[in-house]
This record gives C-alpha cells, sequence and structure tokens, in this order.
C-alpha cells in the first residue's frame, strides 16, 4: 500500500511536469498556438496540480486491479502494454476527435500523438516497475 501512494503521488506530480515539458517548449507552443484562441490566458495551478495527483492515484490504481488481467510475463512489460492502452483511450482517441471536428495542423496532431507516447511509456515503466497486486 506505500508503494502505491508514493507511485502515484510520484507519477501524478510527473504528470504535470511532462505536461509542462510537452506543453512549454518552444516547439510545443508553436503547434499548440492552434488552440490559443479558445485556450485560458492563464492556469490555476493548485488546481492543476491536484488534478495530476488524482490523475496518478486513478492510473496507479486502475494499473493495479488489472494487473493479473495485463498481458506480460514481467510488471515493466505489463507497464508498458499498460502504457500502450492508456496511450490509446487517452491519446489517439482525443487526436482522432480533433482532427475530425477542428482546423489542427497534421503537425500538431503527430506531436500530440509522439508526446502523448512518450509520456505514458514513462508512466507505465514507473507503475510496472514498482507496483504490483494487492494480496
Amino acid at each position: 500500500m506505500v508503494s502505491y501512494i508514493v507511485v502515484s503521488l510520484v507519477s501524478g506530480i510527473l504528470f504535470g511536469v511532462l505536461d509542462g515539458v510537452i506543453n512549454a517548449n518552444p516547439l510545443g507552443r508553436r503547434l499548440q498556438a492552434v488552440y490559443q484562441p479558445i485556450a485560458k490566458t492563464k492556469i490555476n495551478m493548485p488546481s492543476g496540480v491536484v488534478i495530476d495527483v488524482v490523475y496518478g492515484f486513478a492510473m496507479a490504481g486502475i494499473f493495479v486491479v488489472l494487473y493479473d488481467s495485463i498481458p506480460g510475463e514481467t510488471g515493466i512489460i505489463k507497464g508498458i502494454i499498460y502504457a500502450l492502452i492508456v496511450w490509446f483511450f487517452r491519446v489517439i482517441m482525443s487526436v482522432a476527435s480533433n482532427w475530425m471536428m477542428y482546423k489542427v495542423p497534421v503537425k500538431t496532431l503527430l506531436y500530440t500523438v509522439t508526446t502523448g507516447l512518450v509520456e505514458m511509456l514513462i508512466l507505465g515503466l514507473i507503475y510496472g516497475g514498482f507496483l504490483k497486486p494487492w494480496t
């Protein structure tokens, strides 16, 4: 249980840090500029941190609950497969919807797909490396 709490907190904080790196770097800012007309001009940091930590707890908890059902011989492989599943449902489906509904440049969509994959793989490796099912 202690490892779950620690991993959840770390992954939640890492969520925020990675999102900041992905969206605040010069390339990310240039590619995400298409959203500027509808983007908030100021981010509520305390709320953002709370949301990211809640995401960390939820994703870690779901990983633990599904652990035995996720294919793979080792925790690391299970973490990678979990990351790919989450990436599909969180990133790919969102990008596909944006592509269908909005005039978003393909470069922006590909950036989101790629950075989302990297982010999910990092988190999946953390979950797979440090979490096991509760017994």
